[in-house]
This record gives structure tokens, C-alpha cells and sequence, in this order.
């Protein structure tokens, strides 16, 4: 079930010129592409495109002359001054094929008391089911000691996923603040001469 979905038109005019028409009337221009088709140019409207594009790997089914198509947002332009989406690229997916993705990586949870969860990694490269890309991936640090490294391979990952990226790249890595131990052995050393 793919809870995103847009109505879309062909283009036939295309250029600069043609794009800033469409962008004025708030439509955004659009390649679909993949499958060995021939690439289609369309045009979405940009308010529900936006809202769409703010997850990653967003799954869509396209609605072009009644014809439903699901796409995949594979790349977006946007104007890096005034942050308006300029351009969007879908690539064609089918039920059950597999895509490579990138998620998100998230941090759940409070490590050991005094110490800090570095993330070394924010995303995952994954091969998924097309319907089912996950929003992210979730890693607990709950509890987490000094010294505690969490590779990628270690990484629950959703069902009929398959890790991309190498198994052995550090995730998060536990650690004690430099200057917190420190201070505890002066304040040690202190209490002690106090006595």
C-alpha cells in the first residue's frame, strides 16, 4: 500500500523558460525514468511533491492519464537560495524488485551515565523490497558502556533487507568525555588531602 500519491501531466514544452512557467502556476518538472523506457517528462504539483520529498527514499504512485505508476524519488534539485524545488528525477519500480537505498540512521536511548553515543555513521546502504523501504533504522544506545562500538553488520535490519555497506564500519562508539575522569581523580585527590 503506497500512501503517496500524485496526479501528473505530460510535458511537451521544455526549457528554463517552460520550467519557470510551470513553477509560477505551482507545478514542479519531473523526469521519470527506468525499466529501459524512454524517459517521461511531466510536471506534479509542487505543494503535495514537497511534503512527499521531506522522508527519505519516498515511494509514490504516480497518475498519469489514469494510468498508475510507482516511482521512487531519486534525486532533487532544489534552488539552494530560496530552497524551491526546481527539478525532480523518479526512477520506475515494480512490486517485489529489489532497490539499493539509503536510510537514515537513528539513535534511540541514553547511554551509561557520564558517557557520550558518537554516531560515525548517519546512513546505511541497503537493498530492499521496493514497497517496503524503511523510514530509518533504529539503533538503541540505552545503557551503553565506555568502549562500546556498534558495527553496521550488527545492525538489526527490516525483513527481506540486505546490508550494502561494509559489515565492519563503526556505527556509534561509547565514550567518556576527555576531562570527565580527570576531574573525578581531582576531586579524589582533593577529598583524600581534605582528610
Amino acid at each position: 500500500m503506497v500512501d503517496n500519491k500524485l496526479v501528473a501531466e505530460k510535458r511537451e514544452n521544455f526549457g528554463k523558460g517552460a520550467a519557470r512557467k510551470l513553477r509560477a502556476i505551482g507545478q514542479t518538472p519531473a523526469v521519470v525514468y527506468g525499466h529501459g523506457k524512454a524517459p517521461l517528462h511531466i510536471s506534479v504539483e509542487t505543494h503535495p511533491l514537497s511534503l512527499i520529498i521531506r522522508q527519505a527514499n519516498a515511494l509514490i504512485e504516480i497518475d498519469l492519464d489514469g494510468k498508475k505508476q510507482l516511482v521512487l524519488v531519486k534525486d532533487v534539485q532544489k534552488d539552494p537560495v530560496r530552497q524551491i524545488i526546481e527539478h525532480v528525477d523518479l526512477l520506475i519500480v515494480k512490486k517485489g524488485e529489489t532497490v539499493e537505498v539509503e536510510v537514515p540512521i537513528h539513535l534511540e536511548g541514553e547511554p551509561f551515565s557520564g558517557t557520550n553515543a558518537l554516531q560515525e555513521l548517519n546512513t546505511l546502504r541497503l537493498s530492499v523490497p521496493a514497497t517496503s523501504i524503511p523510514e530509518n533504522i533504529v539503533v538503541s544506545v540505552e545503557g551503553l558502556e565506555d568502549g562500546t562500538q556498534i558495527l553496521a553488520g550488527a545492525l538489526e535490519l527490516p525483513k527481506g533487507a540486505s546490508l550494502l555497506d561494509d559489515p565492519e564500519h563503526l556505527v556509534v562508539n561509547i565514550v567518556t568525555p576527555r576531562g570527565a575522569s580527570e576531574d573525578e581523580e581531582g576531586e579524589e585527590a582533593a577529598e583524600e588531602a581534605a582528610e
